[in-house]
């Protein structure tokens, strides 16, 4: 049982783990929130519970021992917003009802590493599209009441290793981003010894894959490793609301670099902060013709 005080928001907190709707490995109501993993020490089904200041966390599986040790870090144990200071009249706003929100740190950089290779340069409903099918077709039933759910665990690193090129074109998933996924499975092991490093270190492990920049590495930090510094750059939304927001104009990075500064160390907490306190930028066009992020290295 973990218990914060004032109570966390376990929704928002959480919630960044869903890939889409229809995410084989995940199941989310308010306040009651089930997830099929896939953990060094085998899969688990972990349902986690809020109820006032506590959150109650239930694991089944050969995994239920790895992941109840880190449920702590997982509800932003790591996460210390004591520092943070608004610096901008719409975070000054929305800072007190968001302030419950955590940064979380599953400790499965190489799992959420796969993740967000998929998102790289396609749009979410593509991204996630891919990852139910390779899921589905290669994961396996979540231990327990998970499978009575229909959750599903992912595979293995080894697993995701060994799906052949053409299981990947299926899925939608390109050449470079499954070439990609499969060298980072392969020194999984390594990636997941990130949680463990201090965050420049496991920046930099991160960004020693090739097809792996600083997107990608800032994808997996806000969700594996609770760096709450750790700003979406080349993302195709976030700078343009994140300026929109601040300026009333729609910006590039550089210009989101400059209105984050004031709060270094914990960029990615303003970030989030702006963009949910923010109502959603007007977006125009086919939905199909706009990537989810800049044509750049991730």
């Amino acid at each position: 049982m973990h218990r914060s005080e004032p109570p966390l928001d376990l929704d928002r907190t959480l919630a960044p783990f869903v890939r889409g709707s229809g995410d084989p490995t995940s199941r989310g109501d308010h306040r009651d929130w089930w997830f099929a993993w896939t953990t060094p020490e085998g899969s688990v089904t972990l349902r986690l519970v809020g109820e006032g200041g506590t959150v109650r966390a239930t694991a089944w599986g050969p995994g239920q021992g790895w992941v109840l040790e880190r449920a702590p870090d997982l509800l932003g144990a790591r996460d210390d917003p004591s520092g943070f200071v608004p610096h901008h009249d719409l975070v000054a706003r929305v800072w007190p009802e968001l302030s419950r929100w955590r940064v979380p740190a599953n400790g499965l950089v190489a799992q959420m590493l796969v993740c967000s290779v998929l998102e790289q340069k396609v749009t979410g409903r593509e991204a996630f599209a891919g990852y139910r099918r390779l899921v589905r077709a290669h994961g396996r039933p979540a231990p327990g009441p998970g499978a009575d759910l229909g959750l599903t665990a992912p595979p293995t690193p080894r697993e995701w290793a060994l799906i052949p090129s053409w299981e990947w074109l299926r899925a939608g998933v390109d050449s470079g981003r499954s070439r990609t996924a499969v060298a980072a499975m392969r020194v999984a092991g390594r990636l997941d010894e990130c949680a463990d490093l201090p965050l420049p270190q496991a920046h930099s492990r991160l960004r020693a894959l090739p097809g792996v920049g600083e997107w990608t590495a800032a994808e997996v930090a806000q969700r594996a490793l609770g760096d709450a510094d750790a700003v979406s750059f080349g993302d195709y939304h976030v700078a343009r609301d994140v300026t929109r927001a601040l300026t009333g104009e729609e910006g590039d990075d550089a210009l989101m670099a400059r209105l984050l500064e004031p709060y270094a160390g914990q960029r990615f907490r303003a970030q989030r902060v702006i963009t949910l306190g923010a109502r959603q930028r007007p977006r125009r066009g086919p939905r199909r013709a706009l990537p989810t992020h800049l044509p750049r290295p991730f």
